[in-house]
């Protein structure tokens, strides 16, 4: 049980490597965040940064060849690090859910939807099959898809994109969980539909007083819905804080570089700013800071010397050598 006042999710020093013969890929690569209890806590950067693989982490879901090398990842004062895969099994489900990327690779396709729902509660709970479909109607219904009774019957492929992602929705929130992760929960579907989502997840964590770990691209989104926001680069949180400090007065380089990236109003503007270069190859990351490479304020110790995460005030954490202090 979670300590009055204590948070729900502490994730010290986590490195997630994959190991292949062209070398070490160092996905996640000494990562610290918490979760509060009742907060949305979104992960944001370019793609290939390690949001999903953090994710993964949490869930201990990493597929070969990766491996979780070192850290803790205490979610109600357990370390899940430490836990057996048949407790960890408990666990996934019933108190930590996660919505991946794509519904239609998670959803089985030779089972309705309504059984898939009420597969959770089954397993975790013991609840007899016929109430558990009568409960999985009920989520269909929660989620907002409409003639719930006759979609509980119904097969993925028979589904638009975002009625999976709702069927979705209702089978990570069937056991009730205290952290929802949703990675990336809006992908691949129409500006309304991402919008109908997120105020769908919104009203169930206010329903259920769970934690959201949201992880997207989608600026305005964290914007709008989150309360803590961690900036990821090459493997690293590179820097945190509220959403209104972050995006107030981003510090690191990179934060600012995204920011401005983002077309405000309609201000016509001859050219479109961006963050010159690419990411640098993750089995052979520069040395110092990662992003020095792209920085245009970089110094020579940025190049050789590797920035520590600290704070700056008020919980707002950056690792910067220019910026930080």
């Amino acid at each position: 049980m979670t300590t009055l006042g204590a948070p729900l999710l502490v994730v010290k020093d986590l490195r997630t490597y994959f190991y292949s013969n062209r070398g070490v890929l160092k996905a996640v690569d000494g990562v610290s965040l918490t979760v509060d209890e009742n907060e949305v806590f979104c992960i944001i950067g370019e793609t290939g940064c390690g949001k999903s693989v953090t994710a993964l982490s949490v869930m201990r879901l990493i597929p070969y060849p990766g491996k979780i090398l070192n850290g803790s990842i205490l979610f109600r004062g357990v370390d899940l690090l430490k836990l057996s895969e048949g407790e960890m099994q408990r666990i996934r489900g019933k108190e930590i859910a996660m919505i991946f990327q794509n519904p239609m690779k998670s959803l089985n396709p030779v089972f309705n939807i309504g059984y898939q729902i009420s597969e959770p509660p089954i397993i975790h709970f013991g609840l007899p099959s016929n109430e558990a479909w009568k409960q999985s109607i009920d989520l269909i219904e929660k989620v907002k898809i409409p003639d719930p009774q006759l979609r509980a019957k119904n097969y993925p492929h028979t589904l638009s994109g975002g009625m999976k992602q709702r069927s979705m929705i209702a089978m990570m929130i069937s056991c009730e969980p205290k952290l929802l992760i949703a990675d990336e929960p809006t992908t691949a579907l129409d500006v309304t539909v991402q919008a109908q989502i997120m105020h769908l997840l919104l009203d169930i964590k206010k329903q259920h007083g769970m934690s959201i770990m949201l992880i997207t691209h989608n600026f305005g989104l964290v914007a709008e819905t989150g309360d803590k926001v961690a900036v990821m680069y090459c493997g690293k949180i590179v820097e945190s804080g509220t959403v209104k400090d972050v995006f107030q007065e981003p510090i690191h380089p990179y934060t600012q570089g995204l920011l401005k990236c983002i077309p405000v109003g309609f201000e016509h503007k001859k050219e479109i700013d961006y963050i010159p270069g690419t990411l640098p190859n993750p089995l052979n990351p520069p040395l110092g800071c990662r992003f020095h490479p792209r920085c245009k304020q970089a110094t020579k110790k940025c190049v050789t010397e590797e920035p520590q995460l600290i704070e700056i005030g008020n919980g707002h954490m950056v690792a910067c050598h220019i910026n930080g202090g």
